[in-house]
């Protein structure tokens, strides 16, 4: 059963919250980072991307990165200022896009669930990427940036929020984007702590990097540590946990740098030649069809079915690879080929044009989304998607509330 316990959180005053908050690491380029902080020294991306404060020919893996990072974080804890929970609790946190809410617990969930596939992932992590924040946790000491769970529904769960929901909130904003973020404090930790003991299992959604750099720190600092205990800070990380019900997955797109030899013409002919052809159009209109951005025009197809009839191999994001990628374009690794790159849902179609019509890629592709019920379904029998097979939105925003596991 999930192990998810109250935290003191390191947290912004009410007046500098907005200020504070910052949107994932992951999501912004160093130039987009660079543009977010300019005018705001509050932000809490001059921690979580230090490379916005260094210059352009800092190598990624410097130590210069982390060290900035920390100095960061310690001028954001003197200045905002950030204070610390004199109490352990757990938090209610509420997204709402475009009308549609998005209410999860934030709180603290055991290393150990991690690693014994309690919480369980659905995606494989880039080793560089796990590195780095393997060792930007490390440098820092602090989870500034929370995990993304999922759980089946709980309704005595769901009974606790709508009643915390009905208080006043700790921070209520809207962020420059149009999405609002309501937080509030939940009356009896106990109450929340025993629901999650009768949750069998957990999901990562978003956040498979940092998770798995959760469970590498801890191996570090546990063997630092002279009297190592079961309820030592580290052996727990940051996250919200929604329930399933309420979330919404976007496409996560695919531009690929160039042909591997084909013109064009000819590789729009070797697509016709081995997909039934669709109406085009930007957006795939339902699972199993696909979209190519190629010279200027857009293409639509249908996959060809898994040859198995296995979930992971029915997903679009999977028939791409097999299909597409792999025998046309010589793209075998999509986690290292250098070739790829991902473009999350939430940029639209185009940002695929863009890409491609800069000359920053030579073909993009269009996806479905892929469902939760699948995702789901992979994570039970222990198996993982392709990478970047996902995308949710909307996008937790850092820098709300943060856990310290070292002074």
């Amino acid at each position: 059963m999930a192990i998810v316990h109250p935290f003191r959180a390191l947290r912004p005053q009410p007046v500098r919250v907005a200020d504070v908050a910052a949107v994932p690491y992951d999501v912004v380029s160093r130039d987009e980072a660079r543009a977010l902080v300019a005018n705001n020294p509050y932000s809490l991306l001059h921690v979580t991307r230090p490379d916005a404060n260094l210059p352009d020919d800092t190598p990624p893996e410097a130590e210069l990165q982390y060290q900035t990072a920390r100095a960061n974080l310690e001028r954001l804890i003197r200045e905002a200022p950030l204070l610390t929970d004199e109490e352990a609790g757990f938090f209610v946190y509420r997204l709402v896009m475009a009308g549609r809410a998005q209410t999860g617990i934030v709180g603290v969930c055991a290393v150990d669930d991690y690693d014994r596939e309690v919480i369980r992932k659905h995606e494989k992590t880039r080793p560089d990427k796990e590195d780095d924040r393997t060792r930007h946790l490390l440098a820092l000491g602090v989870h500034t940036e929370p995990v993304f769970l999922v759980y089946r529904d709980v309704p005595a769960l769901e009974a606790l929020v709508e009643q915390t929901c009905s208080g006043v909130p700790l921070y209520d904003f809207t962020a420059e984007d149009g999405i609002q973020h309501t937080v509030w404090r939940m009356a009896d930790a106990d109450q929340v702590r025993m629901a999650f003991a009768d949750v069998p299992t957990l999901y990562v959604a978003d956040g498979h990097h940092r998770s798995a750099s959760a469970s590498r720190a801890r191996a570090v600092w546990r063997a630092q540590d002279p009297h190592p205990s079961a309820e030592a800070p580290y052996n727990f990380f940051l996250a919200v946990l929604f329930p399933a019900g309420q979330l919404r997955i976007l496409p996560y797109n695919r531009v690929v740098s160039d042909l591997n030899g084909y013109a064009p013409t000819d590789f729009i002919a070797a697509l016709q030649a081995r997909f039934e052809p669709r109406p085009a159009t930007p957006t795939p209109a339902a699972e199993g069809d696909f979209s190519v951005y190629c010279a200027g025009r857009w293409h639509s197809f249908r996959f060809r079915p898994a040859e198995d009839g296995d979930i992971l191999t029915r997903l679009d994001v999977s028939r791409l690879q097999t299909q597409v990628l792999e025998p046309l374009l010589g793209i075998g690794d999509p986690r290292t080929d250098k070739r790829l790159d991902f473009v999350g849902g939430i940029r639209g179609t185009a940002e695929l044009e863009r890409r491609v019509n800069a000359g920053q890629a030579a073909v993009a592709f269009s996806l479905y989304p892929t469902s939760l019920e699948a995702l789901l379904a992979v994570a039970d029998r222990g198996e993982v998607m392709p990478p970047k097979s996902t995308w949710f939105e909307p996008k937790l925003r850092s820098g709300l509330l943060m856990y310290a596991v070292q002074g």
